[in-house]
């Protein structure tokens, strides 16, 4: 089984400067993977380089088949069609409709096909239990709604990995947890999870493969190790 997403001796930048040095990371299919770390400790950094948007300083780094040393620019649209990202702050749009916010995603990969937008469009709504919310504005709906819509939109283009960075960071522990088991469900329906935190709460109640940022490095957490985690902001 090839990995999805793999780094080899790779140092991540954050802004000019590496944040991490030497990153070695195989993620497979079916992976539950938490990246965790104090703020500012390089997170989402790995997070940017994995989508492109940040250059990979040195080593190797391929995401979905994509060489991160030598991909176009023309092909980093293709990259993150094979990718769902799902971020904090949800990022709807907030002067259009669930539907809308969802059709305007898929327009802009490529979809034309009317028919076949509505269909996809209601498919990804059920996947997260939204199926009723498709008209609603994203005012109208709850933190919570707001972050399952993001999960939908991600879901769009049948993506290999979902990304999510803090995706419970703006909720409360109620809510955080609905969208800790839908990850979990969609993880079990076969799609990869990375998910950034630094609550250590949610990697002990979920658990999963650990990788821990701390003093510019980036290393996995074996289950048999001991280990001591600082994740204070």
């Amino acid at each position: 089984m090839e990995p999805i997403i793999q780094f080899s001796g790779a140092d991540i930048l954050g802004g000019d400067s590496v944040v991490i040095y030497g990153l070695d990371m195989a993620i497979f299919p079916g992976d539950f993977v938490y990246i965790v770390g104090k703020v500012g400790s390089g997170k989402t950094s790995i997070i940017r380089t994995m989508t492109a948007e940040n250059r990979l300083a040195q080593g190797e780094g391929t995401v979905c088949g994509f060489n991160l040393r030598d991909i176009r620019t023309k092909d980093i649209p293709m990259l993150r069609r094979r990718l769902g990202v799902v971020f904090q702050d949800f990022q709807l749009l907030m002067d259009r409709s669930v539907e809308a916010n969802l059709e305007f995603v898929l327009r802009a990969t490529g979809w034309k096909d009317r028919i076949a937008i509505d269909t996809r469009i209601g498919e990804v709504l059920e996947d997260v239990g939204m199926g009723t919310k498709a008209h609603k504005m994203p005012h109208q709906l709850s933190g919570g709604e707001q972050q399952r819509i993001a999960i939908a939109r991600a879901l769009l283009n049948h993506p290999q990995a979902i990304l999510a960075d803090e995706p419970t960071g703006n909720l409360d522990g109620e809510t955080a947890d609905g969208i800790l088991k839908l990850l979990r469900k969609l993880n079990e329906e076969g799609t990869a999870i990375v998910m950034v935190t630094h609550n250590r709460s949610i990697f002990e109640r979920f658990p999963g493969r650990v990788f821990s940022c701390a003093d510019e490095r980036c290393t996995e957490i074996i289950e048999d190790d001991t280990f001591e985690l600082d994740l204070t902001i």
